[in-house]
């Protein structure tokens, strides 16, 4: 996470030089350290969390790390309020604010608790026993390459077949969501203040996904016993209306720049809003329960897991930003329709299916019980 993190605060930093090949050096640098600190962040979950507070503690997580949609987008909205040119000044001011932010992240880092445990003493206790000599062995025989074995070996598994889906679906709505949608409200005109309302749809985003996490993290004691399929059946229902609003409200070029065509209702600003919130709060559902899931079927192969998760919704996000600038909005969402039904049925599969191991394991080891079942 160090490393990933000093990348972001680098890439910050680059905007400084104004300089082309700076920015896309740093570029590529930041999006090699948004795999480390994803990655990282997702394995230090996992191993501080079991199965009874893994809900609670991604909900918390994400409610806490989308605090930067709402926070950043209120800064620029004041910070541009009144500016029909962006000089040099605003922007060295941004720019500073966002080193800062990024470094004294970097810092936080440095002091975090060290972790209880890793993937490869976990690893070592469920085959070998918990002796610190079988620990230390496995400690030494983990190194990057296995790591990477492993990864492979993990991606062509069932479940996490079924989980990219899911993945996949993550990457293609969250580019969508922050990248397409945003400009979108922007250029229709038929919108009064069309361009001050960007500002106000990602201060909503943010409002979705803190709301989402926020609230899945204080219900997750209770959430646990029922499950993560009724959360996912939730975002998967927040966001078809979202969708669906977005939809009827923006017109099919928007997201091609200034556009003065009707959609297929009369444009509403609060509903443009509403939009923003209910996707993201979906958003929140989802990315949740997915660390929550990792975390819980894959406790000794956390990183990989992340890892994993992290490769599919970059590609899913890359295929998205390749695409988006030549087809309409319409054909968009429907893209994003068909993958999100089609990624809620998947991770409820994986979601039956650990529930029916996690039973059958309890079963058969308390045979006792099994018996009892028999007589009633």
């Amino acid at each position: 996470m160090l490393v990933g993190g000093f990348f972001y605060s680098l890439y910050i930093a680059s905007f400084f030089l104004q300089q082309s090949w700076a920015l896309y050096t740093c570029s590529a640098l930041l999006g090699f350290g948004a795999a480390l600190i994803w990655t990282g962040q997702g394995n230090y979950l996992t191993l501080n969390s079991d199965g009874t507070n893994i809900s609670r503690n991604s909900g918390v997580f994400w409610a806490v790390f989308q605090c930067s949609f709402l926070f950043g987008n209120l800064f620029v909205f004041f910070l541009f309020q009144g500016r029909e040119q962006i000089d040099q000044q605003t922007r060295t001011i941004l720019y500073s604010v966002l080193l800062v932010v990024g470094t004294l992240g970097l810092l936080l880092v440095l002091v975090l608790p060290a972790m209880k445990d890793s993937d490869a003493a976990r690893n070592s206790n469920s085959k070998s026993g918990d002796g610190p000599v079988a620990t230390r062995g496995a400690q030494l025989t983990q190194g990057p390459l296995d790591a990477f074995l492993r990864s492979i070996k993990l991606f062509f598994t069932k479940d996490m077949g079924l989980l990219s889906v899911a993945f996949f679906y993550i990457g293609i709505e969250y580019s969508f969501l922050s990248g397409v949608y945003s400009p979108s409200i922007g250029f229709t005109l038929e919108f009064e203040d069309s361009k001050r309302l960007v500002g106000l749809s990602g201060i909503f985003i943010g409002v979705g996904e803190i709301a989402g996490g926020a609230l899945f993290g204080i219900l997750g004691s209770k959430t646990v016993r029922y499950g993560r399929d009724p959360i996912i059946l939730t975002g998967f229902l927040t966001q078809a209306v979202g969708f669906f609003l977005i939809f009827l409200n923006i017109p099919d070029n928007a997201p091609f720049g200034d556009t003065t065509d009707t959609a297929f209702i009369t444009s509403s600003s609060f509903l443009a809003i509403l939009s923003s919130f209910l996707v993201a709060f979906g958003d929140a559902c989802f990315n949740t329960q997915v660390y929550s899931i990792l975390g819980g079927i894959y406790p000794n192969d956390s990183a990989p897991a992340f890892a994993l998760f992290k490769f599919v919704s970059s590609m899913a996000s890359a295929a998205s930003f390749f695409y988006s600038p030549y087809i309409g909005i319409h054909p968009q969402l429907i893209i994003i329709g068909i993958l999100l039904f089609a990624g809620t049925i998947c991770f409820w599969l994986v979601e039956w299916r650990s529930v029916y191991k996690r039973a059958h394991l309890i079963e058969t080891s308390n045979p006792d019980s099994a018996v009892d079942k028999e007589f009633d």
